[in-house]
């Protein structure tokens, strides 16, 4: 019975001793610090990555419409078409990929003495059914006001961390970025 109780109290003895050890030991502190840090950092390296490239985007869209807008305004394009207007927008923002499959763009006249408020949504294209019409493309006389608004879809670059998770999505997993502008027609 002694050596029972003797075997028993080293088992528990044992692995105390191993606990205090394990406790007093330094061995590894770099790795767990490393490990805590770096999910974080990387986290916040990747949506600053996305963030910058989402910005990068939108600027250039806002090129292309603005260029597009200013040759329709002074009447070197009179009247336009929608491939014609599409196309000047694609040509001026450059960097965005498969622009004449992924831009959607409406172009409205507005009468300022009647006014009425566009869709507060913009019209963006549908993935799974890319072939549909323009929703509204108007051509302006002398001194009409007319809105033009673009939707441009992007997929993210990395769609499960960081910003790119919370982007608002879009048919097929794409965000959308927004670029509208206002002109007068300029009488010719």
């Amino acid at each position: 019975m002694e050596h029972a109780l003797i075997f028993l109290l080293r088992c528990v003895a044992l692995p105390l001793r191993f606990l205090r050890r394990f406790r007093r030991a330094e061995d590894g502190t770099a790795s767990v610090e490393f490990a805590i840090v770096f999910v974080p950092f990387m986290i916040l390296f990747v949506s600053a990555f996305e963030s910058g490239i989402l910005m990068v985007r939108h600027v250039m869209l806002e090129r292309g419409v603005d260029m597009a807008v200013r040759a329709v305004r002074i009447g070197t394009l009179a009247p336009v078409t929608h491939t014609q207007l599409k196309t000047m927008i694609c040509n001026g923002a450059g960097i965005i990929p498969n622009c004449m499959n992924t831009v959607k763009l409406e172009m409205r006249i507005t009468n300022v003495r009647n006014w009425t408020d566009i869709p507060v949504a913009a019209d963006c294209i549908d993935v799974n059914n890319p072939v549909l019409a323009p929703t509204v493309f108007q051509n302006g006389t002398a001194d009409a006001l007319m809105v033009v608004r673009v939707c441009a879809l992007f997929k993210p670059i990395f769609p499960t961390t960081g910003l790119g998770f919370y982007l608002p999505r879009k048919s097929g997993g794409f965000y959308a970025l927004v670029s509208s502008s206002a002109f007068v027609m300029e009488p010719i």
